[in-house]
């Protein structure tokens, strides 16, 4: 028998049982329909907190004081020796080789009040190459200038939905701003960023280092970040921070944390997290495997004596496994492509009406989740099909 002659009489046999064949497959829809839902929103989950790191490069090292060690007992609540951070350390690792900008950072809360208009917001002390380090740009004006570190002016550099709260549609350039204790000069305001992780990044005020630590009454700042050149190991940079700091601070009293490194990390945590939601589904598309298995075993008893006459006709016993085998395929072939059609659009419902869950559907997974359906109609209708065609075809007609 030709292999088409065989698909024909498959489907053929699926239509001539409509009711028993749709609730057959229905189980591998609902399956393959979930297995696409959950991973499309796993995905989708995937990409926007990635989205969400890489917007600020992946080249960038952070320098943290302290050292972040792993021991049998916590340190928490003992007094530290750990020499702090200061802007000498930003200055001596800016002439590093293979690093292109180096910012300070001191961040904390402070109230911005001007024109009469008072707002609480998260001041970011830095230095003049944070744009380089968080690629970040200008919508008007400039950024803060290149200074003596431990001198620079108060001026103030505002994000867009502050300096929006503060002036409204007037021109901020020039304006004095207070935060805080203390009075700053407006020279410039920064395009938008966005929220980064439920923080809204274009409410915020951007200082030198120098006057936050003065605001904010602190001795030392919170981290260094050290941006690397492209295409440079950031291992190696790694290892050169860790002397410089070492000598300067006499010992290692300090954590490094590579963007690049974190970044695997958490693509590695959020794959497994797609994965295990996908399994979830599986367990629909498992329970689909066992409908098709039941109805194909039903099939057989009923058609044993259409079995006999084909082997007495002369049909091959692989013939007759084949046929059943197909009839199985297709049924799962049919039931993946309605739970595809079924998932895609209940993914793309939930991204009209819920445009802040983040769903996004690869053509791989699709592809993979119809192959999946086929494989497991493949291995439901084995056992029936093998039963099949060990019929004996005397006893097979005397069914009839």
């Amino acid at each position: 028998m030709l292999f088409i002659d065989a698909i024909k009489l498959a489907f053929r046999t699926v239509l001539a049982q409509r009711l028993r064949s749709f609730l057959t497959l229905l189980g591998i829809a609902i399956g393959i329909a979930a297995v696409i839902l959950l991973t499309s929103i796993g995905e989708g989950i995937h990409r926007y907190v990635l989205g969400e790191f890489t917007q600020f490069g992946t080249n960038v090292i952070g320098v943290h004081p302290g050292k972040v060690k792993t021991g049998g007992a916590a340190s928490v609540g003992l007094p530290s020796s750990a020499k702090p951070l200061s802007l000498e350390d930003a200055e001596a690792l800016r002439r590093l080789p293979n690093v292109i900008a180096v910012t300070p950072s001191v961040f904390g809360n402070a109230e911005a009040s001007a024109g009469g208009r008072v707002r609480r917001v998260t001041v970011y002390g830095v230095g003049p190459d944070m744009l380089t380090v968080f690629k970040g740009r200008m919508r008007i004006g400039q950024f803060l200038p290149v200074e003596d570190a431990n001198a620079a002016r108060a001026l103030v550099v505002l994000g867009p939905k502050l300096k929006h709260e503060l002036f409204g549609a007037q021109s901020a350039l020039g304006a004095r701003v207070r935060l805080g204790g203390l009075q700053f000069r407006v020279i410039g305001v920064l395009e938008s960023k966005g929220q980064f992780l439920g923080m809204d990044l274009d409410d915020t005020a951007f200082i030198p280092a120098a006057r936050a630590i003065e605001l904010f009454n602190r001795s030392s700042l919170n981290e260094i970040d050290v941006a690397v050149a492209e295409g440079v190991s950031a291992a190696r940079v790694n290892a050169s921070i860790k002397r410089l700091m070492a000598a300067r601070h006499g010992r290692e009293d300090f954590t490094l944390i590579s963007q690049e490194e974190m970044l695997t990390s958490l693509s590695s945590i959020l794959d497994m997290l797609t994965m295990a939601v996908g399994a979830l589904g599986g367990i629909s598309l498992f329970v689909g495997g066992v409908g098709i298995a039941t109805m194909m075993t039903i099939t057989v008893s009923e058609r044993t004596a259409e079995i006999g006459l084909l082997v007495a006709l002369g049909a091959r016993r692989r013939t007759i496994m084949s046929l059943f085998l197909s009839e199985a395929v297709a049924l799962a072939a049919v039931g993946g492509l309605i739970g595809l059609l079924s998932g895609i659009g209940l993914a793309q419902l939930i991204r009209l009406f819920l445009p802040v869950l983040p769903v996004h559907t690869p053509v791989l997974f699709v592809l993979a989740a119809e192959v999946l359906a086929m494989i497991i109609g493949l291995l439901a209708g084995v056992l029936p099909a093998r039963r099949a065609m060990r019929l004996n075809p005397v006893d097979a007609l005397r069914e009839e």
